[in-house]
């Protein structure tokens, strides 16, 4: 049973990811029209956020086991996100998007593949 609310929590951060895929592709994966582009920050900022708050859904357990990605930081960016009032760091924020967003994908896919197999 617990494996199939960290399945779902893992498909629901999949679904995040892929929309900041599809944000940078509709505004180009460049650094100035995200710092010059309100709409496209927030929409980034926005999965981010939720993809930080859905860690938090994830059985210990589970965090104990898939030690491949830094799960604690995605929540302390998460709060940086949801408290910093309006002072989003751009720098950091297009790194997570760019660099970070893209590595999460693919190791939670990779976990969904093994979960499947197991059952």
């Amino acid at each position: 049973m617990q494996n199939n609310r960290n399945a779902d929590v893992l498909r629901r951060i999949i679904f995040y990811c892929s929309d900041i895929s599809e944000a940078i592709q509709r505004f180009g994966k460049d650094y100035t029209v995200f710092t010059q582009d309100s709409v496209y920050k927030n929409a980034t900022a926005l999965c981010v956020l939720q993809i930080g708050e859905l860690t938090t859904h994830l059985s210990d357990d589970f965090k104990n086991t898939y030690t491949g990605i830094p799960w604690t930081q995605i929540k302390a960016l998460r709060n940086v996100v949801a408290h910093s009032y309006g002072k989003i760091d751009d720098e950091g924020l297009w790194e997570t998007i760019t660099s970070d967003i893209p590595k999460l994908k693919d190791y939670c896919s990779g976990i969904l593949q093994q979960l499947d197999i197991l059952t």
